[in-house]
């Protein structure tokens, strides 16, 4: 406990103290409101939406009006003695219907069921957008971080470099170093000012690549906030049951179950079309005609009193041969459902690889960050001695170069292990329940 305290008490990623400077909870906050693929997934649950709302219209009657005008010219049915005349007459319909379908093999129920089964799957469809954008946020931040950090770890070389140098140009000019000892140090000091120029390079892609991801103005100047100190608290239950609460919860696995449902109840629904279906329906209507060579003719107020009609309906449609569609919509459905199970199969799978191989990491992490922080404190020590040595004379200019070279490589190999440990922390306790991110 009190070495992963130690290494925790190295940086934090969650709060920085620098001003105006962004944390990862900020950006991954950010992200999630304005990243686009959210925002498309957000549409598409809007979709699944829409589609419950239609399937539950699918139960209210549909009614009807209709007006039609007709004017008869040349030889036509009389509509008032109906037959045939030769006067040409203006005829006028009027009618309003209402059908409600009543068995149709249980067809909206299911696809009712189906509906709300797909709101949920939208909805954790979105949480898992969302989720997987913070995800990448957080990655793509720890590497900015990581070479913020190479940064100033190769900036401090640079600068003991240049110290170097110009002690080593003193030293030549009073005869105690050569002109060769000159030219390495030179060396050295170009090779540290190139490390720093490369390294502010790749911090800026990581930059870039963040804005991408959250959606951030790219003329804008986005800063990420220093690590200075950890709160995270590591992750120590076992991986069995990190697993079991991931699969009750995780948003992936959600999608994948609501998906099988949703298939077998498409399923269900195809296999209606094979019963009757049975529906009724009622409507009024009528009509206003005039012959236009008739000068006295009913008014229309009377016409449409008089002529008035209702009527009642009930059909039974009973499906026979459609050329096969029936038989192969469910052929298809079924399938559909065979494809859902071994989705949810595959997902179940892969998320208890991604934990394994999280619990696994962060516990290599946690062990090379314990060596790497000893190999740190002897290289130090062993940088100090040569450095000293060489003021004496005791030591070469390559010497020093290859023992700060393997200190710069020691503290960027120790920086990497502590974020790897950080960001495989953040990720179990996301399996293991903790948000990834917070509204």
């Amino acid at each position: 406990m009190k070495k992963i305290a130690y290494i925790l008490s190295f940086l934090t990623c969650l709060t920085g103290q620098a001003q105006n400077a962004w944390t990862v909870d900020e950006c991954m906050q950010y992200a999630v409101m304005h990243n686009h693929e959210v925002r498309l997934q957000n549409i598409r649950f809007d979709d699944y939406k829409a589609e419950k709302v239609r399937v539950i219209g699918s139960f209210l009657p549909a009614a009807e009006g209709h007006i039609g005008g007709q004017y008869n010219f040349g030889r036509a049915i009389d509509p008032e003695t109906n037959i045939y005349t030769s006067v040409s007459t203006f005829y006028n319909s009027y009618g309003l219907s209402v059908g409600v379908p009543v068995f149709d093999g249980f067809q909206r129920y299911n696809n009712l069921r189906a509906a709300k089964v797909n709101v949920l799957m939208g909805k954790s469809q979105l949480m898992a957008q969302k989720d997987a954008t913070a995800q990448k946020v957080l990655e793509t931040y720890v590497l900015a971080l990581y070479y913020k950090g190479c940064i100033d770890i190769s900036t401090q070389k640079r600068a003991e470099s240049e110290m170097l140098l110009h002690q080593t140009k003193v030293m030549a000019e009073v005869g105690q170093k050569g002109e060769a000892d000159v030219a390495q140090m030179q060396a050295t000091y170009a090779a540290d000012d190139y490390e720093v120029t490369r390294q502010h390079g790749l911090y800026d892609n990581a930059i870039l690549t963040l804005k991408q991801l959250m959606n951030y103005p790219i003329d804008d100047i986005l800063e990420i906030a220093d690590c200075e100190k950890e709160s995270l608290e590591p992750t120590f239950a076992a991986d069995s049951e990190i697993f079991e609460h991931a699969k009750l919860h995780n948003p992936d696995i959600k999608q994948a179950e609501y998906n099988l449902q949703s298939a077998k109840f498409a399923y269900r629904s195809s296999k209606g079309a094979l019963f009757p279906s049975v529906s009724l329906g009622a409507g009024v209507s009528t009509t206003y005609y005039k012959q236009l060579n008739v000068p006295l003719a009913s008014s229309f107020s009377e016409q449409f009193r008089n002529n008035a009609g209702q009527y009642v309906s009930a059909s039974l449609s009973i499906p026979i041969f459609n050329r096969l569609n029936t038989l192969t919509n469910i052929r298809r459905q079924r399938n559909n459902i065979k494809r859902a199970e071994e989705e949810l199969e595959y997902r179940t799978d892969e998320l208890q690889r991604l934990i394994q191989e999280a619990i696994t990491d962060q516990e290599n992490s946690r062990k090379e960050t314990e060596k790497m922080t000893a190999k740190v404190e002897s290289d130090s020590i062993a940088s100090r001695l040569t450095i000293r040595k060489y003021e004496e004379g005791l030591a070469s200019s390559i010497d020093v170069q290859t023992q700060t070279v393997s200190l710069l490589q020691s503290k960027a190999q120790l920086l990497q292990c502590q974020l790897t440990y950080l960001y495989k922390t953040r990720m179990l306790n996301y399996y293991n329940g903790k948000p990834l991110w917070t509204e």
